[in-house]
C-alpha cells in the first residue's frame, strides 16, 4: 500500500531528542527559542511564538489579536473543525463563507458580501498548501478596517508574489502535527509582526507570566517542550528540500493523470502541496467513494479532507447555503504526494488512477 501521508523521522531527529534528554532541560528552554528564531527566517523575520499544538496557536492567536466576545470572524466551512472552534474558544462568532472551487480557499467575493459592523477579522485557510487570495483580503482589511488572521496550518512555504504564508496577517498560526509538511511530533507556531502581540502570546502560553510567579494576565499552559522543538528544528532544515520534492511529485501527477480534475495553481503563487487534492467530476459522493475504494484495493492510499463542512457538524449544526462547499465535499480526494514516494510509486499512482477513472 502506498500511504496517503507518511511522517519522515530519521537519525537526526532521534539524535536531537537524545541531546535534549541528556541536557536535562525538557520544558520550554533554549531549543524552543532557537526553533522560534529559525522559523522566523521563513516568515519575513516576524516574531514567532511556539505552542504545544496548532489548535493552541489558533486559539491564543485570536486572543492576542484582540478578538472578544461577540466579535464576528469570517471563516471557511471547508476546513478542519479547529478553524472555527478556535474562534468560539476565544469568544468570537464564526461566520461561514463559501469557497473558490478552483483553489478550495475562501471566495473573496462571498467574504466581502458577509462583512458587517460586527466583523472584526477574516481568517483565510491556506488549504492543502495553496495560499489564499491574500491580495484581495489585504484590500478588504484596509477598506473595512478588519484584521487578517491566517490559518497557515497547512501552508508551510506556500507563497504569493514572493511573500510566504504567515507574512500577511496580524497573526498567523502554523501546525506541526505528524502529517504536516514538517513535524515537531506535535506543536504549533504563532507568527506576528507586532512585538506587543508577541509578548502577549508569550504571557498567554505561560500562565500569564514572563517572570516566574509574577503573573500579569490570566493565561494558559500551552508551552512547547524542548523535545518537540528539537525535532522541529531538524525538520525545518529539511523543509525546503521536502517542499521541492512535493512540487516535483505534483508536477508529475499533473502531467500524467487523466479523467480527474488536478489541483489548480493560481498565477503568482507557489503551492506547497500539503495534500494533492483532485476532483472526481459528477457531483456524486457515491461515485467518489467508489473511486476511492477501487484505487485503495489496487494499493494506492487516499483520503477525504474534509467529508463534512464545519457548519454541518453537530457542534455547529447550521443550515447555510454554501453551494461550492457542498459540491466539493462530494468530489474531492487527496492522493499521495509526500517526499517518500519513489518514481515507481508515482507511476503506480498514475496507472491506477487513470485505469479506475476510465472505468467509472
Amino acid at each position: 500500500m502506498i500511504p496517503a501521508a507518511k511522517p519522515i523521522i530519521g537519525d537526526e531527529e532521534r539524535e536531537a531528542v537524545d541531546r535534549v534528554l541528556r541536557s536535562g532541560m525538557l520544558a520550554q528552554g533554549p531549543e524552543v527559542k532557537a526553533f522560534e528564531e529559525e522559523f522566523s527566517v521563513h516568515v519575513g523575520g516576524r516574531h514567532c511564538v511556539a505552542m504545544n499544538s496548532g489548535t493552541s496557536a489558533l486559539h491564543l492567536g485570536f486572543i492576542a489579536a484582540g478578538i472578544k466576545a461577540g466579535d464576528e470572524v469570517i471563516v471557511p466551512s471547508f476546513s478542519f473543525a479547529a478553524t472555527a472552534n478556535s474562534v468560539v474558544l476565544a469568544g468570537g462568532v464564526p461566520v461561514f463563507a463559501d469557497i473558490d472551487p478552483q483553489t478550495f480557499n475562501l471566495d473573496p467575493d462571498h467574504v466581502e458580501s458577509l462583512i458587517t459592523k460586527k466583523t472584526k477579522a477574516i481568517m483565510p485557510v491556506h488549504l492543502y498548501g495553496h495560499i489564499a487570495a491574500m491580495d484581495r483580503f489585504e484590500e478588504m482589511s484596509s477598506k473595512y478596517g478588519v484584521k487578517i488572521i491566517e490559518d497557515a496550518a497547512q501552508g508551510h512555504l506556500a507563497s504569493m508574489n514572493g511573500r510566504n504564508a504567515g507574512e500577511f496577517g496580524v497573526v498567523a498560526s502554523f501546525s506541526f502535527y505528524p502529517t504536516k509538511n514538517m513535524t515537531a511530533g506535535e506543536g504549533g507556531m504563532v507568527v506576528t509582526d507586532s512585538a506587543e502581540v508577541a509578548r502577549t502570546l508569550r504571557l498567554l502560553r505561560n500562565q500569564g507570566q514572563e517572570i516566574r510567579y509574577q503573573n500579569e494576565i490570566i493565561g494558559f499552559n500551552t508551552r512547547m517542550t524542548d523535545i518537540h522543538a528539537a525535532i522541529g528544528r531538524v525538520q525545518l532544515a529539511k523543509l525546503p528540500g521536502w517542499t521541492k520534492t512535493r512540487q516535483e511529485n505534483a508536477a508529475y501527477l499533473d502531467a500524467n493523470l487523466e479523467g480527474v480534475v488536478v489541483p489548480y495553481l493560481q498565477p503568482g503563487t507557489t503551492h506547497s502541496y500539503h495534500q494533492y487534492t483532485i476532483r472526481i467530476p459528477g457531483g456524486s459522493a457515491e461515485k467518489r467513494d467508489a473511486f476511492m475504494a477501487a484505487i485503495t484495493a489496487k494499493g494506492v492510499g487516499c483520503g477525504v479532507y474534509y467529508p463534512t463542512p464545519i457548519h454541518r457538524l453537530p457542534s455547529f449544526n447550521l443550515n447555510l447555503n454554501l453551494k461550492e462547499t457542498e459540491l466539493v465535499i462530494k468530489e474531492c480526494v487527496s492522493l499521495p504526494v509526500h517526499p517518500s514516494l519513489s518514481q515507481d510509486d508515482l507511476k503506480t499512482i498514475v496507472s491506477v488512477v487513470n485505469e479506475v477513472a476510465a472505468s467509472l
